[in-house]
C-alpha cells in the first residue's frame, strides 16, 4: 500500500518546529494506516517500526538534506558527532502498545538538536489525533488532583519510584511509551514522570524538548542535565515533573539513591 504524506506547510521550509510537528503527524498517520493492515503481535510491531522509519528517513532526507539522522531503527553513523544539526527520531515508541489495538498510549519522536542543544520537538499521538510540538507548547494547567501522580512504565517500573510516591504521597500511574508519560506530565494527567529502567536518547529527545517549551523541569535523575547527540546514546534516567516537585523529588533521589 502507498502511502501520500502530501506536502509540509509552507512554514516548515524555513522553521525548524513546523517541520517536526508535520514529521510525527504523517509518521503518526502511516502507523494509523499500517494498524489496519490485519498483522498482528510481532508481525505488526515490525511493520509499524519500519514503515515509520522509512517515511521519516525519505521526508528528512527531501526536506533537511544536510541535516545528520540519528533513528531508534537506524544505524548510527558516527558522522552526526561532526554535524551541527542532528535529528533525532523514534519512529515509534511503545511498539508494544501499538500492537495491542486499540490502545493509544503509543507515540512517534522527532527532535532537532543542533549546537549543543534540543531546539525543536514534536510527539505525536496518533490515536489521540493529536501532536505536541515546541512550535505551539502545550499549556500546562494547575494541577487537578489532590495529590501527586507520577507516571511509570507498565512493565519495568523502577524499584525506588514506589518509595518516592510514598514520601510524596503520589499515586502511581502505568502507561505505554515514554513520550506518551512525559506529555502526561503537560496534559495534567500526571504530575511527574520519574524513570531509571533504561532509556536510549530517541527515548525521551523529543518529549523532553516538549516538556522544556511547556515550562516543565527536566533533568537526569540526579538532577544533572540531560545531554544529546553524545557518542553513546544511553541515557538510561530522566525526570520530567511540574517545577514544584522538582526539588523534592531530586532530593529524595539523593539521599537514598535508585536501583
Amino acid at each position: 500500500m502507498s502511502f501520500d504524506p502530501g506536502t509540509p506547510p509552507d512554514a516548515a521550509a524555513t522553521d525548524d518546529h513546523v517541520l517536526a510537528a508535520w514529521l510525527a503527524t504523517v509518521a503518526g498517520e502511516r502507523l494509523l494506516e499500517v494498524r489496519q493492515e490485519g498483522l498482528e503481535g510481532r508481525e505488526l510491531k515490525d511493520a509499524g517500526d519500519r514503515a515509520a522509519h522509512d517515511l521519516l528517513m525519505a521526508l528528512l532526507a527531501e526536506h533537511r538534506p544536510g541535516d545528520a539522522v540519528l533513528s531508534e531503527e537506524g544505524k548510527d553513523d558516527k558522522a552526526r558527532l561532526r554535524s551541527d544539526r542532528v535529528w533525532i527520531v523514534d519512529p515509534l515508541d511503545g511498539t508494544r502498545e501499538f500492537s495491542e489495538v486499540p490502545r493509544d498510549d503509543w507515540a512517534v519522536h522527532v527532535a532537532l538538536w543542533a549546537d549543543g542543544e534540543l531546539v525543536a520537538g514534536a510527539v505525536a499521538q496518533p490515536a489521540l489525533g493529536e501532536t505536541f510540538s515546541t512550535g505551539a507548547p502545550p499549556v500546562v494547567p494547575p494541577s487537578s488532583a489532590p495529590q501527586p501522580r507520577i507516571a511509570v512504565s507498565r512493565s519495568r517500573p523502577p524499584a525506588f519510584v514506589h518509595a518516592l510516591a510514598e514520601e510524596l504521597g503520589a499515586d502511581l500511574v502505568a502507561m505505554g511509551s515514554a513520550g506518551v508519560k512525559v506529555i502526561s506530565v503537560a496534559r495534567d494527567i500526571t504530575d511527574a514522570y520519574v524513570h531509571a529502567g533504561g532509556q536510549y536518547e530517541w527515548d525521551s529527545a523529543a518529549p523532553v524538548a516538549v516538556a522544556r517549551a511547556a515550562g516543565l523541569f527536566t533533568s537526569r535523575i540526579d538532577g544533572t542535565p540531560l545531554a544529546y547527540n553524545q557518542e553513546d546514546v544511553y541515557l538510561p534516567d530522566l525526570i520530567v515533573c511540574r517545577p514544584e516537585l522538582a526539588e523534592r523529588i531530586v532530593a529524595f533521589v539523593k539521599e537514598h539513591g535508585y536501583e
